[in-house]
Formats: C-alpha cells, structure tokens, sequence
C-alpha cells in the first residue's frame, strides 16, 4: 500500500486540528441544547381557586380523558364513555369523603392522575361557584376546614395561562412574546412563594386562569419564546410588569418598597404618557388618612378593604368634598417593569419582544434557562399583595 502524498497528509493534518478545535464549540452547543430541553420537563406547582375558601370539590373527567383518583389505597377510574365521569371531594370528619356514584372512599389525600400517573386534562369545580378547565396532575388535601387543591403543570403551560389570563385580547403578538418571557422569568426565579405549593393563582404571584386553545395568539406567543427569561447579571429575576403606567415607569424605592434583585429603572413610555388611562373614585375622609401618593403598602391596604378599583394606580390628586374625598389619578396598577399598555403600542409599531424588553428591563439580557432553586430571585418581601401585577382586577 503506497504512503499518502504531501498533499494528502496535509489533508488529514488540517481535519484533526480542526476537529480539536470545534471539539469545544460542538461540547458548547450541546451543553447548551441539553439544558434547554433539560428546561422542557420543568413542573411547578400551584394552587388553584384558593379565594373561595372551598369545603368541596367536583372533579370531572374531559371529552376523551380518564382520570384515575388515588384515595389511600383505593383506586377510582372517572371516563365519559364508562358513564361515570366525576366524584365530589368534600371534609368529613378529620379526613376527605371521595364520592363517586355510589362507592365512597374516605383519605387525607386525593391525588389525580392520567391511568399512567402522567399529565392529564380535567375539571375541576366548586360547585355553585366556579369551574376551571387545567391540564396536569392534581392533589386535593384538608388544611383545617378548607381545602387545598393543587395542579402540578409544565412550566409552559403554566405561562400560556398566566398570558391567556393577564394579557388584553387585542394585544399584538410581539406583545405576549414580551409577556410570556417576563412571566416565565417570575416562574423560574421565585419558586416556593407558599409554603404548601410553589404559586397561587391570583395576581399575589401571577394571575393564571385555564391553558388557551391550541393556535391561539398567546399559545403561539408562549411556543415562539419557549423557556427564554429575563436575566440581570447572568441570573433570572422575578419580572414585574403593570397594566398602564402614567407616563413613566416606576422604581420599587419610588413606592416605599424594598429593593428586588433586579434595580428597576424608571424609563419613558411615550405611549401612556399621551393616552393615560384617567380614573376617578370617591373614599370617606377617614379612609383617605391613611392613604399617601407613592406609598404602594398604604394603596394595597385600602383596596384590600374597599375594593381593587378603589385606588387604581399611586399617581392621583385628592379633593375633599364634605365627609368624602374625591380621587382623580392616571395609571392601573404598582407602575413597575413592563408596561401593558405602553408594549402594546410598541409592538403596533413594529418593536419585536427584544426590543420591549430591553426597553422596560434595561441592562438585561433574554436567555434560555430551565428554572432556579427554591426562594430565588429576593422578591418575596416585595410581592405581598393579591394584586402586584393588575390591582384593578
């Protein structure tokens, strides 16, 4: 066999070195794919229509699913076509009854699953009250004389459902990109908000409804941007974000909060500023005494009491008439991070999500990133109302 030429060896020469040399760009890359799957199986948890206070449930089996009902060692089959297709959860005693046509099965806890314990679609009710539609896994506990319900999801149905629930109906797509980025960054950066379950689904974390429909702007808007986050200095931080500021962004030391890990900048928003969404209420005057302009803990403990339309925004003026006090202000919501309103008109404009974002989170960066550990982000303190997104819910 003849020896390869020059030529030839200076071939072979030049495909190694070039093989050592890509060896640590190609470990990069799939370092890096690796990790945004590795994000794709990210569950948290979260407790569901905790406002109501409920003493029972009805769970529901949706057209084309079977749900199997874990009760202690029982095991229950709910499906449409079996003609059973729902049992009722209510406190007896010290434990829970699981009624389900004529067995009854009583236990601490009731966990739903598909018939392999995967991810499921039911529904789940409080009867006379409210009914919601989720996809995932579910565990109904006691906690004194209520009940705790607690849906276990993908973290990315969990952010099509926060942008199906927090996001006008008009808004743009390039919009819900920059929503569905600043939601998901609040979800992977600031678990354990509750000690039973990760989040709650009021605005006290981020509001969060049923999954949209398959196709639907914000399901588009949430797959176009999968597991991408808001980062500052190499690390997600918990994003806030408002429905309409009055002109001009706010800091969190502007309202007398404490700092976040991320030092919120107040920026321009051209768009409130020309069109600022103007409101009006009337308070008694002894209620208006403990009420400050900029003071976000003395506006959240008002409307705790009177009602989240009652003082809508911190940028107002008041005016005593007789025993009540007239409120005129502009703005819905705390006035922090990304503005709805103003990404709106961004996006009407043609800004992509980049560019809203890097407009109201200066000095960050968009990043792909599975999730953090457990009380991250330093937020916590800061976020202590059911209304810290949209306080005119």
């Amino acid at each position: 066999m003849k020896s390869p030429n020059p030529a030839a060896r200076r071939i072979v020469r030049l495909s190694l070195v070039a093989a050592v040399l890509l060896l640590p760009v190609c470990s990069t890359v799939f370092a890096q794919r690796a990790r945004v799957e590795a994000s794709s199986s990210v569950d948290i948890r979260i407790g569901v229509l905790g406002l109501f206070h409920p003493i029972q449930f009805t769970v529901s089996a949706s057209i084309g699913s079977a749900l199997v009902l874990h009760a202690g060692e029982e095991r229950i089959v709910l499906e449409k076509s079996s003609g059973l297709d729902s049992a009722n959860v209510h406190i007896s005693g010290n434990e829970m009854a699981v009624t389900a046509g004529a067995r009854v099965v009583r236990a601490s806890k009731l966990i739903v699953t598909g018939r392999n314990g995967e991810e499921v679609d039911f529904i789940i009710s409080i009867p006379g009250k409210i009914t919601r539609r989720y996809r995932g896994t579910l565990q109904i506990t006691r906690s004194d004389d209520t009940l705790i319900a607690i849906v276990t999801m993908d973290r990315e149905t969990a952010v099509a459902s926060v942008i199906a629930a927090e996001s006008a109906p008009d808004a743009p797509l390039e919009a819900l990109k920059a929503q569905a980025v600043a939601a998901r960054s609040y979800l992977a950066a600031s678990r354990g908000r509750h000690q039973e379950f990760d989040f709650c689904d009021t605005t006290h974390c981020q509001f969060l409804r049923e999954p949209p429909a398959y196709g639907s702007a914000a399901a588009v808007a949430v797959a176009a941007t999968r597991d991408l986050v808001l980062e500052y200095e190499s690390r997600p931080f918990p994003a806030m974000y408002t429905r309409s500021c009055s002109g001009r962004t706010r800091t969190p030391a502007q309202l007398g909060l404490s700092s976040a890990a991320y030092p919120y900048y107040s920026v321009e928003c051209k768009y409130c500023r020309a069109h600022p969404a103007r409101w009006s209420s009337r308070i008694s005057a002894q209620d208006a005494t403990a009420l400050h302009s900029s003071d976000e803990a003395a506006r959240l403990s008002l409307d705790r009491r009177l009602g989240w339309v009652a003082v809508q925004s911190n940028d107002f003026v008041a005016k005593k008439e007789s025993d009540e006090v007239l409120l005129a202000g502009t703005g819905k919501g705390h006035g922090i991070g990304l503005c709805q309103s103003g990404a709106k008109a961004m996006a009407e404009q043609g800004a992509d999500f980049r560019q809203i974002l890097s407009h109201y989170y200066p000095n960050t960066t968009v990043s792909a990133c599975p999730t953090l550990p457990q009380g991250s982000g330093g937020l916590h303190r800061l976020r202590d109302s059911p209304d810290f997104h949209l306080p005119d819910e």
